[in-house]
């Protein structure tokens, strides 16, 4: 492994991870734009059809986000307009990286009220999702999100198809740098509170 695959995170108290292997998390195109403003460091997630026997679960601690472009989701999103376009080359855009600081189930969606400031997502929506199947909760993933400089860009394929959360991407040649939205007292201001809240 060289030192390219390693990327140092300040919000794992200077942790080596591997990028020997990346992956990337599927999330609206909307939802990742506001991640990289700064805006929401929050992750919800029930699961999809394409999850497995298991169901959804946080399988990977660091990942870039895949940014996905579902039409309807800019009526989901508080405070957007339009979605983005997405790429007409072919080619996916990875703008943003992330690390799990921790992960919580919420079993009670009243819990999440506080943390309206920490995501952008339309109240109906976590509705939505915590009521989805026969188990009422949703997971939450607290996330530190980095801009990657430059994007990695790779070329669109079959394999990243599909409804699923998670997708294998190629090895990386380089590591790009990797640059924290939030400062380190901003983020761990907000971790706290998600913990109070939710009560991890």
């Amino acid at each position: 492994m060289n030192r390219s695959s390693l990327l140092t995170s300040p919000a794992s108290s200077g942790q080596l991870i591997d990028l020997s292997a990346p992956v990337a998390f599927k999330e609206w195109a909307l939802v990742c734009d506001s991640m990289l403003a700064g805006e929401t460091s929050l992750i919800f997630r029930k699961g999809g059809i394409a999850e497995g026997r298991e169901g959804f679960r946080f399988q990977h601690s660091a990942f870039f986000l895949f940014p996905t472009f579902f039409h309807a989701q800019a009526g989901q999103v508080r405070g957007a307009t339009a979605l983005p376009a997405a790429p007409a080359d072919g080619c996916i855009r990875f703008p943003a990286f992330a690390t799990v600081e921790f992960t919580l189930w919420a079993d009670d969606l009243r819990k999440l009220e506080p943390l309206e400031p920490f995501h952008r997502l339309q109240p109906e929506v976590l509705e939505q999702r915590f009521a989805y199947d026969d188990v009422r909760g949703l997971h939450v993933a607290m996330v530190r999100i980095y801009a990657v400089e430059p994007a990695l860009e790779i070329s669109d394929r079959p394999g990243f198809g599909g409804c699923r959360s998670w997708v294998r991407l190629p090895d990386l040649i380089e590591s790009p740098t990797f640059r924290p939205v939030l400062s380190d007292t901003e983020h761990e201001r907000r971790s706290a509170l998600v913990r109070l809240a939710v009560g991890g």
